[in-house]
């Protein structure tokens, strides 16, 4: 990866600076999503060493200090995305008109054989075995229910990538150690970066589904040989583009790269980083498994966790282990030769 730049680059990167460090000292008004950081305190001192240290043990110490913003994050998360709620309403069915169908399974052979055996046994036979039940119903989608899906969609192909950028760029500045507006910084990042958010957002969407389609399928398909060789294919590509998504929005936010190199880059990172990668990956299989834990001791809180803690705890999970290995091939060699005391990471370019 080559990451050099021009000067006419320095130029335009200190006016974009000079516009962010603006950005966060604008009036600090109270909303209710920046109450946590009402203030924009710096670092502590104590926690310089916990920003400078990314490891496990210092993960923890962050997380309990930065909880109450994650609660904030989660919430712009869920009220970004919704969308999500009503595709789901539409999968639902509950605009879908629904049929009763005959209890016994008998039925059907019956149905099919009374087309060439009209006798009075069979006519006995499908009466007795084709009475209907409320339990058993077929529904057929309405138009209603069609519209609603595709109102959704559309309506999350606006706003998927949009969410992922500003809440990556919030996640970003958690693990910096800057201090936080979380609803200033959220748009800010999105005026920044709306156009590449947009158009990754898409193609974000339409890879997850793919992968999670084509699990599926070959899932279901798996006592063929051929279909479980694709299984794990998929499956293997479902783990490398998740360690892809890592690293991808935070680039977006932090660097000045089209969207062919983010990918391309990202797929480098997900090889350079692969020992954070996978505990990345870990971290967010057992915090998926904890919540399911909850879910089966007690339903209500294991419902109502995602929509407090869970998915802000993920995305922070993985920004922690992306980020610093972003600092240390992209950032840091260009400030090994001198490193000022207020510097702020430039905009670099990619032109390998």
């Amino acid at each position: 990866m080559d990451y050099n730049q021009n000067n006419n680059n320095h130029q335009s990167l200190d006016e974009i600076e000079e516009n962010e460090q603006k950005e966060k000292k604008k009036k600090k008004q109270f909303n209710f999503f920046n109450r946590y950081t009402l203030d924009g305190k710096g670092v502590a001192k104590d926690e310089i060493n916990i920003i400078e240290n990314p490891n496990l043990k210092n993960f923890f110490k962050l997380l309990a200090r930065k909880f109450n913003q994650l609660l904030s994050v989660n919430l712009l998360i869920i009220f970004g995305n919704f969308p999500i709620f009503v595709i789901l309403f539409g999968i639902g069915g509950y605009l879908n008109p629904s049929l009763s169908t005959p209890e016994s399974p008998v039925y059907a052979l019956l149905r099919g054989v009374s087309y060439y055996d009209k006798s009075p046994i069979t006519a006995a036979l499908g009466t007795i075995y084709g009475m209907e039940t409320g339990y058993f119903s077929l529904f057929h989608m309405s138009l209603a229910t069609t519209i609603l899906l595709l109102v959704g969609v559309i309506l999350l192909s606006f706003t998927f990538g949009l969410v992922n950028v500003g809440i990556s760029y919030i996640l970003r500045n958690m693990v910096k150690g800057e201090p936080i507006f979380m609803w200033s910084d959220f748009w800010y990042a999105i005026k920044r970066n709306i156009r590449q958010g947009f158009i990754f957002g898409i193609i974000d969407l339409f890879l997850m589904f793919m992968l999670v389609y084509d699990i599926q399928v070959y899932l279901y398909n798996s006592q063929d040989t051929l279909m479980s060789i694709f299984f794990f294919m998929s499956f293997a590509m479902a783990v490398v583009y998740f360690f892809m998504r890592m690293y991808i929005y935070l680039m977006m936010v932090t660097f000045d790269l089209s969207i062919f190199k983010l990918i391309k880059n990202s797929l480098i990172f997900s090889v350079l980083g692969i020992k954070r990668n996978v505990m990345a990956l870990l971290g967010v299989i057992l915090l998926l498994f904890f919540n399911y834990f909850i879910f089966l001791l007690f339903v209500p809180i294991g419902v109502i966790l995602p929509f407090i803690i869970t998915l802000a705890l993920g995305a922070f999970i993985c920004a922690y282990a992306a980020y610093p290995k972003i600092k240390e091939i992209m950032i840091d060699p260009y400030y090994k030769d001198e490193e000022p005391e207020d510097y702020e990471e430039p905009i670099f370019i990619d032109r390998g």
